[in-house]
């Protein structure tokens, strides 16, 4: 237990994730995907930035309607991302230097090509029927209710073989899985100890908080028996190891939170939320219109999930993944100081109390992508939205604007390792453009700059590993409603650390309470270094530092 929030010690605490979107990550054999092998040619590379642990998004055997979160094999990997042998060498290369392996886990739902519901949609009693959701065709041989689908449109699609609707709250192409179904859950805990087994560090789990759904009450996320299923799985397979576990539960608030990742729960180490990715969100339109940035909304975002999880649970850290924006072209000021806008977002994250995932390309500054048109998207999810928005009002133009500052084909550009072309990602053609600004922003250049934002990152992460206060420090923040400034202090035994941000293009002039008036060790910085903060003092655009106080 640590000395002040008695919470266990776990090996993942001071820990940075990386999350690799394989499709866009290295591709090896230039068919434009990227693809283990690539993946694997690129370890020196994290572990020289201090990753120890890598989240892979889907790589199993897929039609990829959605890019691999369809799976039609669950123990099988998909062609154009390699074999199972190549798969296993990943794993064994990567424990060799020290990195372990979570695989993105999607059991909400699966393929329409997956076995189960080739099988299922055969007949009414085929014996596979049960693994899927279906309902009889409402009054006047309408949909059965009004359930929506993520990607746009009815949750239901008629199967005319049988006259029945099934179920699926994304595309049509993955149809829900039914987890009150016994057998269902049976073969899901059989598949996830095969793949640990085979030496994985732990899983995230995809939309995990809708496995418990109840649809005739029209419950999607939430529903009765969730934490039960949560818990036998928890007792069916990883319960057992010592793993990681991190499900993505957009409906989580601090109090549910605690159900999942309590001490004394029993159900999985973390979770992702996302209040501070949706408050910026549209009240119609969604992520396809942004509000304007709040500096104020952020932090006590923020600092509510600090304090509601400062004993017991676990944060996780993130400005970005493969379906949210660019960190430093949603938070930072991707045009006029992208340097150090996103040196002081990866400052600000990082010395957070929780574990931090850095998403590919994040820590050499890749933006947004600046696409003119429709036709250059490649995601499902864009690409059903174009069409409802139009039909319900919104202009092509004001699509495409909302698309460039939200859409998800912006993590899913290739990463960028040099200034050859295709940004050295492939020697083919890639499966979506990549970013125009390659030249400038890429791995390569990044790695030889020493001042360099990549630099930064390992900087934090290592610090992470060094410093018992940023793992487990309490949190305090300070200025709340100051519009420009986000301020906080991690505190742990006689140590203060004091964090101090600027979230502006414009030069702050900041008055400091007493409390914050300390003189120390400068453990970061992404202008010159600052060691003593007295009552006042003028921050440069995106300046963000951390002191290090000892008290006496």
């Amino acid at each position: 237990m640590t000395p002040e929030t008695m919470q266990p010690r776990e090996w993942w605490h001071r820990s940075t994730i990386y999350q690799i979107y394989p499709r866009s990550f290295a591709d090896s054999n230039g068919d434009g995907v990227g693809d283990i092998t690539g993946i694997i040619s690129k370890l020196e590379y994290l572990k020289t930035l201090g990753i120890e642990i890598i989240w892979l998004s889907p790589v199993f055997a897929s039609p990829m309607d959605d890019n691999g979160y369809d799976i039609s094999d669950y123990q099988d990997i998909a062609p154009e991302f390699g074999t199972l042998a190549d798969f296993d060498r990943l794993v064994a290369e990567a424990k060799r230097r020290g990195i372990g392996i979570i695989l993105d886990l999607v059991v909400n739902h699966s393929s329409d090509e997956h076995p189960w519901f080739v099988e299922a949609r055969k007949s009414l009693d085929n014996p596979y029927r049960d693994f899927y959701v279906w309902r009889k065709p409402g009054e006047g041989g309408g949909l059965p209710n009004a359930l929506t689908s993520s990607f746009g449109g009815p949750a239901w699609t008629l199967d005319p073989q049988t006259n029945e609707y099934y179920l699926h709250l994304f595309s049509r192409r993955q149809p829900d899985l039914n987890w009150e179904n016994p057998k269902v859950r049976s073969e899901i805990y059989r598949m996830m100890n095969w793949w640990l087994e085979r030496g994985i560090a732990g899983f995230r789990m995809d939309v995990i908080d809708y496995i418990g759904k109840e649809v005739d009450q029209s419950i999607v996320t939430d529903g009765p028996h969730l934490h039960d299923y949560l818990q036998e799985m928890h007792r069916e397979t990883f319960g057992k190891r010592d793993v990681l576990t991190v499900g993505e539960t957009w409906s989580a608030t601090p109090g549910s939170a605690l159900l999942y990742s309590g001490r004394d729960r029993h159900e999985l180490s973390m979770v992702f939320q996302f209040e501070h990715v949706t408050q910026q969100w549209d009240e119609i339109y969604g992520k396809w219109r942004s509000r304007p940035f709040d500096l104020i909304k952020l932090k006590a975002v923020l600092s509510k999930w600090q304090y509601a999880l400062s004993d017991d649970g676990w944060n996780s850290l993130f400005w970005g993944n493969h379906d949210l924006p660019r960190a430093v072209s949603k938070y930072g000021d991707a045009k006029g100081f992208p340097i150090e806008s996103a040196k002081m977002l990866a400052t600000v994250l990082h010395l957070l109390k929780g574990t931090p995932f850095v998403y590919q390309g994040e820590e050499i500054g890749m933006t947004n992508v600046p696409f003119s048109k429709i036709e250059q998207y490649r995601d499902i999810e864009t690409l059903n939205m174009h069409r409802l928005h139009l039909d319900s009002g919104l202009s092509p133009e004001d699509f495409i604007k909302g698309a460039n500052e939200n859409g998800r084909d912006n993590a899913r550009t290739p990463m960028q390792w040099t200034s050859q072309a295709n940004a050295g990602f492939t020697s083919g053609i890639p499966w979506i453009e990549v970013n125009e600004n390659y030249t400038l922003i890429n791995a390569e250049r990044a790695v030889s700059d020493e001042h360099s934002i990549w630099n930064h990152y390992r900087t934090l992460i290592a610090l992470r590993k060094e410093h018992p206060i940023i793992v487990y420090g309490r949190y305090q923040s300070y200025l709340d409603q100051h519009p420009d400034v986000f301020t906080y202090t991690r505190s742990l035994g006689s140590q203060r650390l004091v964090v101090v941000a600027n979230f502006s293009a414009r030069a702050i002039p900041l008055n400091l309470p007493n409390e914050l008036q300390v003189a120390g060790r400068c453990l970061i910085s992404n202008y010159s270094a600052i060691e003593r903060l007295k009552a006042s003092l003028d921050l440069r655009p995106y300046e963000a530092f951390a002191i290090l106080a000892e008290g006496d």
